[in-house]
C-alpha cells in the first residue's frame, strides 16, 4: 500500500469561499445559482432586506463577524442586539428576533443567536441558537431552539436516509436495508413514507426480477438525484446538548437531547401525526424515523426504518431492519429483520436476527432467535405468523417457520421447526426426547392474554394517516385459514393412526381424513395424545407428540363458527337484512397473505404486482392507494371468507335456516365460553398458592396486583356479553327463527 493511501486527504481552498460553492458548477443547471434549491425549500414567504449601517454597527459591537455583511438579510422585525459573538459566512437570512424568552420543559432561554459559527443558513422567527460550534446549510423554522451542539451540517449530496444516489456518486454509495437474511439476498431500498407492505413486497418476491426492477424505479422516481438540498429543522423543534448532526431532515415539534450522532436521517415529527423524541447517548445512521417515535438512552441504529409511534430504548441495537407501527424494542439486539406492527421485545439478552415476523409478537428475556445457524453461511431465515411468542431463554435454529400465535416453551430447539398449527404451545421434552405440540393452547389456558392483547393493539394504534389497515383480531382470514388446515391435518393424522391399527393398506389421503373426521366428531372418542414420526414438524427423526387432540379439534371448529357468526352479525346489524337469502353468496375459500400487517387476498396481491409491472401503478402513492382501496373492501371480503369457511366445515353448499339458527346459538355459547375463560385464566394469578405465597394476605396482594373484581378489561368483557346476547336474539327474531 502506498504512503498516500494511509494519509487523510486535506483539501485547501480560499477562505473567501467559506460558505459558498455548496453546489459545484458541474452540477448546477444552466442559469441557476447555488441557492436555487434553497429558495425552493424556504417557503415562509418572509420578505428580507439588507442590514442597515446601524445594525451592522451593533452587530460588530456585539463581537459578531461576517465575511460579507451584504450577504446577511433580515426581516423588518430583526433586532441586532439579540445577536452576539457569532461568526457568519455565506448567505444568511434571519427572521424576526424579539426580546423574549422561549421555554420548553425545564429549559428557559432568550431568543437570539449567540456564541455560534453559522454558515449559509436561513432562520425563522424568534429562534434560539446558542453555542452551536458549527452550523452549516440548514433551514431553521420558527421558534426553534438549538443549544450546545458541536456540529450541525448538511452536505450537498445529502439524501436524508433515502436509498438514492446523487449526481456524481458511485452506485456503491447507495444505502440498502438487508432485511430478512444476512446475505443481502432480500435487500430493499429505504425511503421516507415506506410502509410495512412495501418492505414485504420488495423482500418477498425475489423470483420476480421485473417486479424488483419496477420497485427500484418507483423509489428513484420519488426522489431527485439533484445535489444541493439543505437540511431542515421544523418549527418549535428543540435540539440541545448533542454532538454531531449531519445530513438530517427534522420535522416540526421534535425534541432531541444529548444525542451522540445523527447522520443521514429523516426524522418525521409533528404535522398532527405525533411528536418524535430522541434522547441521551443515541447514535442513528442511515435511517428513517416515523412520526411520534421515542428513541432514548444509548440506542444504536444503523440502516433502518422505524415506523410511526414505535420506541427504541435502553441500549437497543437495530441494524439493517424495518420495524413496524406501534412497536417497542428495549435493551435488545435486532439484525436483518423485517418486523410488522405491534412487536414487543425487551430485556438485555434478547436477540433477533434474519427474521420476518408478522406482527403482534413478543420476545421474552434470553430469547436468541438467529444465533444458531446450521449452514456454512449466515443465510438462514425465520418466518413467524402473527402473535409469535418465544418464551424465556428460547433458542431456535434457522430455517424455522411458525403459524400464527405460536408460543415456544423455554428450551434450546436444536433442529429446524415447521409448526403449521396456530395457537399452539410447543415444548421440548428432553427427558423423553420428543417435541410436544399442544394446539389451541391459548384458548384453553390463557384466553385473558389473547383477548386483552387484541384489544390493547387497537387501543395503542395512534396513527392518523392509516395507509394500511392492520388486523389485530386473533380470528381473521389468516388465522382461520390456518385453523381450517389444522382441522384437516388432525383428521388426517388421527385417521392414519386408526387405519394403521386396523392394518388397512393402500388407503388414500381422503380415506384417512374421512376416518379421522368420523372419530373426532364422535363425542365418546377422546384422543388425548397422538404420536407421529419425525421429519414433519421438526428436522429430526425423533417422535413428535400432539396432545389434547380431541379438545383442540373441537375448539378449532367452534372458533370457525364464531368467526363466521361475528361477521354475519356485524353485516346484518349494519344493513337492512332480514332474510337468509340476502346474505352474500360464499365464494370458494380464498388464500390470504399478511402484507405488512394488512391482510389481503392472494388474488389482490397478484393484481397489485401485475399493475406495478405493467405501469398502471406509476409511483409509491399508487401502491399506497391500492392498499387503501383493498382496505375499504376488507370487511366484505372477510364476510364472504367467513361464510365460505363455515359452509366448508359443515359440508354445506349454502346457508339455510337450520344452519343459521345453529350458528347464532353457537355464537352465543362461544361468546359465553370466551368471557368465562378470560376471567378464569386471569383468576389463576389470584388463587394459585405459589402465586400468592409472596404476599402475607389478600389485601397486600390486591394492593400489588389490583383487585380482580376491578379489572377493567374483565368488566368490559362481561358487560359486552349482555348486548351481544340481545343482538343475537334480535337477529333470530328479525329472521323469524327460533
Amino acid at each position: 500500500m502506498s504512503s498516500r493511501a494511509t494519509k487523510n486527504i486535506i483539501y485547501k481552498s480560499a477562505i473567501s469561499r467559506l460558505g459558498y460553492d455548496f453546489i459545484k458548477d458541474e452540477f448546477l443547471p444552466k442559469g441557476k445559482d447555488e441557492y436555487y434549491l434553497r429558495n425552493q425549500q424556504e417557503k415562509s414567504g418572509r420578505i428580507y432586506r439588507q442590514l442597515t449601517a446601524y445594525e451592522i454597527e451593533v452587530l460588530v459591537r456585539n463581537s459578531n463577524t461576517s465575511d460579507d455583511w451584504t450577504k446577511i438579510f433580515v426581516s423588518d422585525a430583526f433586532n441586532p442586539e439579540l445577536v452576539k459573538n457569532c461568526k457568519f459566512n455565506g448567505l444568511i437570512r434571519i427572521g424576526k428576533l424579539e426580546p423574549i424568552c422561549l421555554s420548553f420543559s425545564d429549559l428557559t432561554t432568550p431568543v437570539g443567536l449567540y456564541n455560534s459559527n453559522i454558515i449559509s443558513c436561513d432562520f425563522g422567527d424568534n429562534v434560539v441558537v446558542d453555542n452551536v460550534n458549527y452550523l452549516s446549510h440548514y433551514i431553521i423554522g420558527d421558534e426553534v431552539i438549538l443549544i450546545n451542539i458541536n456540529e450541525m451540517v448538511t452536505s450537498s449530496k445529502a439524501k436524508f436516509g433515502n436509498g438514492v444516489v446523487k449526481q456524481g456518486e458511485e452506485e456503491s454509495s447507495r444505502v440498502w436495508l438487508e432485511v430478512c437474511n444476512e446475505n443481502a439476498g432480500r435487500k430493499i431500498l429505504p425511503f421516507n413514507g415506506m410502509q410495512p407492505g412495501d418492505a414485504y413486497l420488495w423482500s418477498k418476491y425475489r423470483d420476480d426480477e421485473e417486479l424488483l426492477n419496477k420497485l427500484q424505479d418507483l423509489t428513484e422516481k420519488k426522489f431527485t438525484t439533484t445535489r444541493g438540498f439543505y437540511g431542515k429543522v421544523g418549527s418549535r423543534t428543540i435540539v440541545k446538548n448533542s454532538a454531531s448532526i449531519k445530513d438530517v431532515w427534522i420535522g416540526e415539534d421534535a425534541y432531541i437531547k444529548g444525542a451522540n450522532k445523527l447522520k443521514n436521517l429523516t426524522i418525521n415529527s409533528g404535522d398532527g401525526e405525533g411528536r418524535t423524541q430522541i434522547g441521551e447517548g443515541c447514535e442513528l445512521v442511515n435511517g428513517i424515523v416515523g412520526y411520534g417515535c421515542r428513541i432514548f438512552y444509548g440506542v444504536k441504529a444503523v440502516r433502518f426504518i422505524i415506523s410511526p409511534h414505535s420506541q427504541l430504548k435502553y441500549g437497543a441495537r437495530l441494524i439493517n431492519s424495518f420495524l413496524g407501527y406501534n412497536s417497542t424494542i428495549s435493551c435488545c439486539e435486532v439484525l436483518n429483520a423485517l418486523i410488522f406492527s405491534s412487536h414487543e421485545q425487551h430485556h438485555n439478552n434478547s436477540f433477533l436476527c434474519a427474521a420476518m415476523l408478522y406482527g403482534q409478537s413478543n420476545l421474552a428475556a434470553g430469547a436468541t432467535l438467529g444465533s444458531n445457524h446450521n449452514s456454512r453461511g449466515a443465510d438462514g431465515e425465520v418466518v413467524a405468523g402473527r402473535g409469535f411468542w418465544p418464551g424465556l431463554c428460547v433458542s431456535i435454529k434457522h430455517n424455522s417457520v411458525f403459524a400464527s400465535f405460536t408460543i415456544l416453551a423455554k428450551s434450546d430447539y436444536s433442529n429446524e421447526l415447521k409448526i403449521p398449527i396456530p395457537f399452539s404451545l410447543v415444548s421440548n421434552d428432553v427427558t423423553n426426547d420428543k417435541l410436544v405440540i399442544m394446539p389451541a393452547y391459548w384458548f384453553m389456558y390463557n384466553m385473558y392474554a389473547l383477548a386483552r392483547n387484541a384489544w390493547k393493539y387497537v387501543d395503542r394504534d395512534k396513527r392518523i394517516e392509516r395507509v394500511q389497515h392492520i388486523e389485530y383480531d386473533f380470528l381473521a382470514p389468516d388465522t382461520v385459514n390456518e385453523i381450517m388446515s389444522s382441522i384437516s391435518l388432525l383428521e388426517e393424522l388421527v385417521g392414519k393412526l386408526s387405519l394403521d391399527k386396523k392394518e388397512e393398506k393402500n388407503y388414500s389421503l381422503a380415506q384417512a381424513k374421512e376416518e379421522g373426521n368420523k372419530l373426532l366428531e364422535d363425542k365418546n372418542f377422546n384422543c388425548t395424545e397422538l404420536e407421529i414420526d419425525g421429519g414433519v414438524f421438526e428436522n429430526s427423526k425423533r417422535k413428535v407428540l400432539i396432545i389434547k387432540v380431541s379438545e383442540s379439534y373441537r375448539i378449532f371448529k367452534k372458533l370457525v363458527d364464531y368467526y363466521a357468526a361475528r361477521q354475519i352479525i356485524d353485516f346484518v346489524t349494519n344493513n337492512e337484512i332480514n332474510d337468509i337469502s340476502k346474505l352474500p353468496i360464499a365464494a370458494k375459500q380464498t388464500e390470504w397473505l399478511n402484507v405488512g400487517g394488512q391482510l389481503m387476498q392472494k388474488a389482490d396481491v397478484e393484481s397489485l404486482k401485475s399493475k406495478i409491472k405493467s405501469g398502471k401503478i406509476k409511483d409509491w402513492d399508487g401502491v399506497h392507494n391500492f392498499y387503501k382501496a383493498t382496505s375499504s373492501k376488507y370487511q366484505t371480503d372477510k364476510l364472504q371468507h367467513s361464510i365460505s369457511c363455515f359452509l366448508t366445515l359443515h359440508k354445506a353448499k349454502k346457508m339455510d335456516a337450520t344452519l343459521f339458527v345453529y350458528l347464532m346459538n353457537e355464537a352465543l355459547a362461544t361468546k359465553q365460553w370466551i368471557t368465562k375463560n378470560i376471567a378464569a385464566s386471569r383468576e389463576k394469578d389470584y388463587t394459585n398458592s405459589f402465586r400468592k405465597m409472596v404476599y402475607d394476605n389478600d389485601t397486600e396482594m390486591s394492593q400489588v396486583l389490583g383487585d380482580i373484581k376491578e379489572n377493567s378489561f374483565i368488566i368490559d368483557q362481561k358487560k359486552s356479553l349482555k348486548p351481544f346476547t340481545k343482538t343475537v336474539n334480535d337477529i333470530k327474531k328479525k329472521f323469524s327463527l327460533k
